[in-house]
Protein backbone atom coordinates (compact mmCIF):
# COMPACT_ATOMS: atom_id res chain seq x y z
CA UNK A 1 0.00 0.00 0.00
CA UNK A 2 2.88 2.13 1.06
CA UNK A 3 4.58 1.34 -2.16
CA UNK A 4 1.68 2.50 -4.33
CA UNK A 5 1.31 5.62 -2.56
CA UNK A 6 4.91 6.35 -3.06
CA UNK A 7 4.88 5.45 -6.66
CA UNK A 8 1.35 8.19 -7.25
CA UNK A 9 3.23 10.90 -5.73
CA UNK A 10 6.21 10.18 -7.99
CA UNK A 11 4.07 10.24 -11.17
CA UNK A 12 2.49 12.97 -9.67
CA UNK A 13 5.54 15.11 -9.38
CA UNK A 14 6.76 13.90 -12.37
CA UNK A 15 3.26 15.16 -14.26
CA UNK A 16 3.46 18.19 -12.52
CA UNK A 17 7.46 18.91 -13.62
CA UNK A 18 6.21 17.80 -17.13
CA UNK A 19 3.76 20.27 -17.46
CA UNK A 20 6.07 23.28 -16.25
CA UNK A 21 8.71 22.11 -18.79
CA UNK A 22 6.02 22.16 -21.58
CA UNK A 23 4.36 25.53 -20.90
CA UNK A 24 8.91 27.03 -20.48
CA UNK A 25 9.02 25.04 -23.92
CA UNK A 26 5.97 27.03 -24.78
CA UNK A 27 7.03 30.15 -23.90
CA UNK A 28 10.95 29.67 -26.13
CA UNK A 29 9.19 29.07 -29.14
CA UNK A 30 5.71 31.41 -28.73
CA UNK A 31 7.68 33.89 -30.86
CA UNK A 32 8.36 31.35 -33.55
CA UNK A 33 5.57 29.73 -33.64
CA UNK A 34 3.87 31.39 -36.81
CA UNK A 35 7.44 30.45 -38.81
CA UNK A 36 7.05 26.79 -37.49
CA UNK A 37 3.30 26.33 -38.46
CA UNK A 38 4.25 27.79 -42.11
CA UNK A 39 7.64 25.66 -42.25
CA UNK A 40 5.13 22.36 -41.29
CA UNK A 41 2.59 23.54 -44.01
CA UNK A 42 5.19 24.54 -46.09
CA UNK A 43 6.67 21.20 -46.03
CA UNK A 44 3.46 19.37 -46.97
CA UNK A 45 2.95 21.83 -49.86
CA UNK A 46 6.33 21.37 -51.73
CA UNK A 47 7.29 17.17 -50.78
CA UNK A 48 6.45 16.32 -54.32
CA UNK A 49 9.52 18.11 -55.38
CA UNK A 50 11.24 17.27 -52.85
CA UNK A 51 10.95 13.51 -53.20
CA UNK A 52 11.00 14.31 -56.99
CA UNK A 53 14.97 15.38 -56.44
CA UNK A 54 15.51 12.59 -53.66
CA UNK A 55 15.17 10.27 -55.92
CA UNK A 56 18.29 11.55 -58.23
CA UNK A 57 20.50 13.05 -55.31
CA UNK A 58 20.78 12.48 -51.76
CA UNK A 59 18.34 14.01 -49.19
CA UNK A 60 20.08 16.44 -48.19
CA UNK A 61 21.14 18.03 -51.42
CA UNK A 62 17.32 17.37 -52.44
CA UNK A 63 16.21 19.34 -49.24
CA UNK A 64 18.85 22.20 -50.27
CA UNK A 65 17.49 22.58 -54.00
CA UNK A 66 13.84 22.48 -52.81
CA UNK A 67 14.19 25.29 -50.09
CA UNK A 68 16.35 27.69 -52.92
CA UNK A 69 13.23 26.43 -54.97
CA UNK A 70 10.68 28.24 -52.38
CA UNK A 71 12.87 31.04 -52.12
CA UNK A 72 12.32 32.20 -55.71
CA UNK A 73 8.98 30.95 -55.66
CA UNK A 74 7.82 32.27 -53.03
CA UNK A 75 9.94 35.07 -51.29
CA UNK A 76 10.80 37.13 -54.72
CA UNK A 77 6.92 37.38 -55.89
CA UNK A 78 6.16 38.43 -52.33
CA UNK A 79 8.75 41.36 -52.39
CA UNK A 80 7.41 42.69 -55.69
CA UNK A 81 3.68 42.10 -54.92
CA UNK A 82 3.91 44.11 -51.28
CA UNK A 83 5.91 47.09 -53.54
CA UNK A 84 3.22 47.56 -55.90
CA UNK A 85 0.25 46.80 -53.62
CA UNK A 86 1.94 49.87 -50.98
CA UNK A 87 1.39 52.10 -53.76
CA UNK A 88 -2.19 51.19 -54.88
CA UNK A 89 -2.95 50.76 -51.34
CA UNK A 90 -2.21 54.34 -50.67
CA UNK A 91 -3.78 55.77 -53.71
CA UNK A 92 -7.13 53.90 -52.64
CA UNK A 93 -6.83 55.64 -49.01
CA UNK A 94 -6.15 59.21 -50.59
CA UNK A 95 -8.77 58.65 -52.97
CA UNK A 96 -11.45 57.52 -50.37
CA UNK A 97 -10.00 60.36 -48.13
CA UNK A 98 -9.95 63.02 -50.59
CA UNK A 99 -14.04 61.77 -51.06
CA UNK A 100 -13.08 61.36 -54.90
CA UNK A 101 -14.75 58.16 -55.32
CA UNK A 102 -17.52 58.77 -52.79
CA UNK A 103 -18.61 61.85 -55.34
CA UNK A 104 -18.28 60.07 -58.42
CA UNK A 105 -20.54 57.42 -57.26
CA UNK A 106 -23.20 59.97 -55.21
CA UNK A 107 -23.84 61.76 -59.02
CA UNK A 108 -23.91 58.94 -60.84
CA UNK A 109 -26.19 57.33 -58.25
CA UNK A 110 -28.40 60.79 -58.37
CA UNK A 111 -28.28 60.95 -61.94
CA UNK A 112 -31.06 57.86 -61.68
CA UNK A 113 -33.52 59.80 -59.14
CA UNK A 114 -33.85 56.50 -57.58
CA UNK A 115 -33.53 57.83 -54.11
CA UNK A 116 -36.37 60.63 -54.82
CA UNK A 117 -38.75 57.74 -55.43
CA UNK A 118 -37.74 56.08 -52.25
CA UNK A 119 -38.24 59.43 -49.94
CA UNK A 120 -41.64 59.20 -51.77
CA UNK A 121 -42.96 56.57 -50.45
CA UNK A 122 -41.22 57.11 -47.36
CA UNK A 123 -43.16 60.63 -47.46
CA UNK A 124 -46.63 58.51 -47.85
CA UNK A 125 -46.04 55.90 -45.38
CA UNK A 126 -45.96 58.61 -43.26
CA UNK A 127 -42.43 58.73 -42.19
CA UNK A 128 -40.78 62.26 -42.09
CA UNK A 129 -37.23 61.34 -42.34
CA UNK A 130 -35.50 62.09 -45.76
CA UNK A 131 -32.70 59.78 -46.61
CA UNK A 132 -29.74 61.65 -48.54
CA UNK A 133 -27.05 59.66 -50.67
CA UNK A 134 -24.05 61.50 -48.61
CA UNK A 135 -25.99 59.12 -45.42
CA UNK A 136 -25.87 56.09 -48.17
CA UNK A 137 -22.17 56.09 -48.98
CA UNK A 138 -20.25 57.76 -46.31
CA UNK A 139 -19.87 53.85 -44.57
CA UNK A 140 -18.47 52.80 -48.34
CA UNK A 141 -15.74 55.52 -48.52
CA UNK A 142 -15.32 54.68 -44.71
CA UNK A 143 -14.37 51.12 -45.55
CA UNK A 144 -12.21 52.39 -48.41
CA UNK A 145 -10.18 54.33 -46.31
CA UNK A 146 -10.00 51.92 -43.81
CA UNK A 147 -8.95 49.03 -46.19
CA UNK A 148 -6.29 50.63 -47.78
CA UNK A 149 -5.20 52.52 -44.89
CA UNK A 150 -5.00 49.29 -44.06
CA UNK A 151 -3.56 47.41 -46.67
CA UNK A 152 -1.05 50.43 -47.29
CA UNK A 153 0.13 49.66 -43.52
CA UNK A 154 1.03 46.37 -43.34
CA UNK A 155 3.07 47.32 -46.81
CA UNK A 156 4.61 49.71 -45.35
CA UNK A 157 5.73 47.37 -42.58
CA UNK A 158 7.48 45.06 -44.52
CA UNK A 159 9.14 47.10 -46.91
CA UNK A 160 10.26 49.03 -43.43
CA UNK A 161 11.62 45.64 -42.39
CA UNK A 162 13.02 44.05 -44.92
CA UNK A 163 15.61 42.68 -42.83
CA UNK A 164 13.04 41.14 -40.35
CA UNK A 165 11.11 39.72 -42.95
CA UNK A 166 14.31 37.81 -44.57
CA UNK A 167 15.47 36.35 -41.65
CA UNK A 168 11.94 35.11 -40.52
CA UNK A 169 11.82 33.75 -44.44
CA UNK A 170 15.40 31.85 -44.07
CA UNK A 171 14.03 30.76 -40.28
CA UNK A 172 11.10 28.89 -42.16
CA UNK A 173 13.18 27.84 -44.88
CA UNK A 174 15.75 26.44 -41.93
CA UNK A 175 12.32 24.82 -40.42
CA UNK A 176 11.16 23.97 -43.92
CA UNK A 177 15.42 21.80 -44.38
CA UNK A 178 14.73 19.77 -41.67
CA UNK A 179 11.37 18.67 -42.10
CA UNK A 180 12.33 17.33 -45.58
CA UNK A 181 15.03 15.02 -43.68
CA UNK A 182 13.64 14.19 -40.42
CA UNK A 183 10.01 14.96 -40.65
CA UNK A 184 9.16 11.38 -40.53
CA UNK A 185 11.11 10.67 -37.23
CA UNK A 186 9.20 14.25 -35.49
CA UNK A 187 6.01 12.63 -36.60
CA UNK A 188 6.80 9.01 -34.73
CA UNK A 189 8.21 11.04 -31.70
CA UNK A 190 4.87 12.98 -31.67
CA UNK A 191 3.25 9.60 -31.89
CA UNK A 192 5.18 7.99 -29.34
CA UNK A 193 4.78 11.36 -26.88
CA UNK A 194 1.47 11.36 -27.60
CA UNK A 195 -1.43 9.49 -24.87
CA UNK A 196 -3.73 8.80 -27.43
CA UNK A 197 -3.93 5.87 -29.33
CA UNK A 198 -1.47 5.64 -32.81
CA UNK A 199 -4.66 5.79 -34.61
CA UNK A 200 -5.97 8.98 -33.25
CA UNK A 201 -2.83 10.17 -33.88
CA UNK A 202 -2.86 9.46 -37.34
CA UNK A 203 -6.10 10.53 -37.77
CA UNK A 204 -5.73 14.39 -36.32
CA UNK A 205 -2.42 14.34 -38.26
CA UNK A 206 -4.06 13.15 -41.89
CA UNK A 207 -7.19 15.83 -41.21
CA UNK A 208 -4.63 18.38 -40.45
CA UNK A 209 -2.78 17.59 -43.98
CA UNK A 210 -5.82 17.64 -45.75
CA UNK A 211 -6.71 20.89 -44.48
CA UNK A 212 -3.68 22.47 -44.99
CA UNK A 213 -3.88 21.06 -48.61
CA UNK A 214 -7.30 22.34 -48.82
CA UNK A 215 -6.53 25.94 -47.45
CA UNK A 216 -3.04 26.75 -49.23
CA UNK A 217 -3.35 24.48 -52.46
CA UNK A 218 -6.88 24.40 -53.06
CA UNK A 219 -7.84 27.62 -51.57
CA UNK A 220 -4.74 28.90 -52.24
CA UNK A 221 -4.10 28.43 -56.21
CA UNK A 222 -8.02 29.08 -56.47
CA UNK A 223 -7.42 32.60 -54.83
CA UNK A 224 -4.32 33.43 -56.78
CA UNK A 225 -6.34 32.05 -60.02
CA UNK A 226 -9.31 34.16 -58.82
CA UNK A 227 -7.17 37.39 -58.18
CA UNK A 228 -4.87 37.20 -61.07
CA UNK A 229 -8.45 36.99 -63.37
CA UNK A 230 -10.39 39.53 -61.84
CA UNK A 231 -7.57 41.96 -61.60
CA UNK A 232 -6.60 41.29 -65.22
CA UNK A 233 -10.33 42.18 -65.91
CA UNK A 234 -10.69 45.27 -63.77
CA UNK A 235 -7.41 46.07 -65.89
CA UNK A 236 -9.25 45.73 -69.33
CA UNK A 237 -12.17 47.84 -67.72
CA UNK A 238 -10.16 50.62 -67.14
CA UNK A 239 -10.64 50.34 -63.64
CA UNK A 240 -8.85 52.07 -60.95
CA UNK A 241 -6.17 50.14 -58.80
CA UNK A 242 -6.82 47.07 -60.94
CA UNK A 243 -3.93 45.03 -58.59
CA UNK A 244 -5.29 46.30 -55.64
CA UNK A 245 -8.53 45.24 -56.27
CA UNK A 246 -6.90 41.62 -57.54
CA UNK A 247 -5.30 41.16 -54.22
CA UNK A 248 -8.67 42.06 -52.45
CA UNK A 249 -10.41 39.41 -54.57
CA UNK A 250 -7.82 36.89 -53.74
CA UNK A 251 -8.13 37.11 -50.12
CA UNK A 252 -12.34 36.94 -50.88
CA UNK A 253 -11.98 33.63 -52.44
CA UNK A 254 -10.88 32.12 -49.87
CA UNK A 255 -14.71 32.82 -48.39
CA UNK A 256 -17.30 30.21 -49.44
CA UNK A 257 -20.71 31.35 -49.88
CA UNK A 258 -19.60 34.85 -50.52
CA UNK A 259 -15.90 35.05 -52.21
CA UNK A 260 -15.23 37.09 -55.47
CA UNK A 261 -18.90 38.39 -55.88
CA UNK A 262 -18.56 41.07 -52.74
CA UNK A 263 -16.69 43.13 -55.39
CA UNK A 264 -17.53 42.02 -58.55
CA UNK A 265 -21.50 42.01 -58.22
CA UNK A 266 -21.26 45.65 -57.01
CA UNK A 267 -18.91 46.37 -59.98
CA UNK A 268 -21.15 45.07 -62.44
CA UNK A 269 -24.21 47.16 -60.59
CA UNK A 270 -22.00 50.27 -61.16
CA UNK A 271 -21.43 49.88 -64.70
CA UNK A 272 -24.93 49.30 -65.44
CA UNK A 273 -25.57 52.68 -63.82
CA UNK A 274 -22.73 54.09 -66.26
CA UNK A 275 -24.64 52.41 -68.99
CA UNK A 276 -22.19 50.27 -69.91
CA UNK A 277 -24.54 47.44 -69.71
CA UNK A 278 -22.90 45.38 -71.81
CA UNK A 279 -19.65 45.68 -69.97
CA UNK A 280 -22.11 44.95 -66.32
CA UNK A 281 -23.45 41.81 -67.98
CA UNK A 282 -19.95 40.25 -68.95
CA UNK A 283 -18.79 40.77 -65.29
CA UNK A 284 -21.59 39.19 -63.90
CA UNK A 285 -21.22 36.29 -66.50
CA UNK A 286 -18.17 36.13 -65.72
CA UNK A 287 -17.83 36.35 -62.04
CA UNK A 288 -20.51 32.62 -62.43
CA UNK A 289 -18.06 31.09 -64.46
CA UNK A 290 -14.96 31.57 -62.55
CA UNK A 291 -16.53 31.18 -59.27
CA UNK A 292 -18.54 27.92 -60.91
CA UNK A 293 -14.73 26.56 -62.58
CA UNK A 294 -12.99 26.90 -59.38
CA UNK A 295 -15.20 25.75 -56.72
CA UNK A 296 -16.73 22.63 -58.84
CA UNK A 297 -13.92 22.07 -61.22
CA UNK A 298 -10.96 23.38 -59.79
CA UNK A 299 -10.88 22.61 -56.14
CA UNK A 300 -12.36 19.23 -56.31
CA UNK A 301 -9.80 18.36 -59.16
CA UNK A 302 -6.87 19.52 -56.44
CA UNK A 303 -8.41 18.74 -53.15
CA UNK A 304 -10.61 16.14 -54.18
CA UNK A 305 -13.04 14.40 -51.43
CA UNK A 306 -10.42 14.48 -48.72
CA UNK A 307 -11.83 17.42 -46.61
CA UNK A 308 -15.19 17.62 -45.47
CA UNK A 309 -16.33 20.86 -43.89
CA UNK A 310 -19.62 22.70 -43.84
CA UNK A 311 -19.11 25.84 -46.14
CA UNK A 312 -20.65 27.51 -42.79
CA UNK A 313 -18.09 26.41 -40.44
CA UNK A 314 -14.98 27.68 -42.61
CA UNK A 315 -17.19 30.86 -42.99
CA UNK A 316 -16.87 31.59 -39.65
CA UNK A 317 -13.80 29.83 -39.02
CA UNK A 318 -11.92 32.27 -41.49
CA UNK A 319 -13.67 35.17 -40.42
CA UNK A 320 -12.99 34.29 -36.42
CA UNK A 321 -9.55 33.49 -37.33
CA UNK A 322 -8.63 37.17 -39.01
CA UNK A 323 -9.92 38.36 -36.14
CA UNK A 324 -7.82 36.79 -33.42
CA UNK A 325 -4.53 36.40 -35.34
CA UNK A 326 -4.42 38.39 -38.25
CA UNK A 327 -3.43 37.10 -41.96
CA UNK A 328 -3.02 34.45 -40.60
CA UNK A 329 -6.00 33.34 -39.25
CA UNK A 330 -6.85 32.29 -43.15
CA UNK A 331 -4.50 29.34 -41.98
CA UNK A 332 -4.93 29.09 -38.24
CA UNK A 333 -9.09 28.86 -38.40
CA UNK A 334 -9.65 26.68 -40.75
CA UNK A 335 -7.28 23.88 -38.54
CA UNK A 336 -8.34 24.81 -35.14
CA UNK A 337 -11.78 24.27 -36.65
CA UNK A 338 -9.98 20.71 -38.09
CA UNK A 339 -8.74 19.90 -34.20
CA UNK A 340 -11.99 20.61 -32.81
CA UNK A 341 -13.93 18.65 -34.99
CA UNK A 342 -11.27 15.45 -35.37
CA UNK A 343 -10.85 15.64 -31.14
CA UNK A 344 -15.76 15.63 -31.70
CA UNK A 345 -15.21 12.81 -33.91
CA UNK A 346 -13.18 11.04 -31.47
CA UNK A 347 -14.60 11.39 -28.86
CA UNK A 348 -17.79 10.23 -30.23
CA UNK A 349 -16.04 6.78 -31.23
CA UNK A 350 -14.00 5.79 -28.35
CA UNK A 351 -14.93 8.51 -25.83
CA UNK A 352 -18.08 9.02 -25.21
CA UNK A 353 -19.43 5.30 -24.06
CA UNK A 354 -17.23 6.30 -20.96
CA UNK A 355 -18.68 9.89 -20.03
CA UNK A 356 -22.37 8.94 -20.80
CA UNK A 357 -22.78 5.44 -21.20
CA UNK A 358 -26.94 5.48 -20.87
CA UNK A 359 -26.96 7.73 -23.89
CA UNK A 360 -24.26 5.44 -25.97
CA UNK A 361 -26.58 2.20 -25.20
CA UNK A 362 -29.94 3.71 -26.03
CA UNK A 363 -28.32 4.55 -29.04
CA UNK A 364 -27.52 1.10 -30.43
Amino acid sequence: MEQNISQRAVFVFFIALFCIAIVLAGKLLAPFFAIIILGIVSTGIFNPVFRFFSKQMPPKLASVLTCVLIFFVVFIPVVFFVGILSKEAFDLYVMARDAVFSNQLKNLLASTQALERFNDLLARAGIVKTVTWDELIRPISDLGKLVGFSLFEQARFFTSNVFNLVLYFCLMLIVVFYMFIDGDKFIKYMYDLSPLPDEHDEKLFGKFVDMAGAVLIGNGLGGLIQGVAGGTLFLFLGVNSPFLWGVIMGFLAFLPILGIGIVMIPTAAILMLKQRLAAGIFVLVFYAILSWGIEYVFKPKVVGDRVSMHPLIVFFAIIGGLKAYGILGIIYGPLIATLFLTLADIYFTSFQFMVEPGKVLKEK
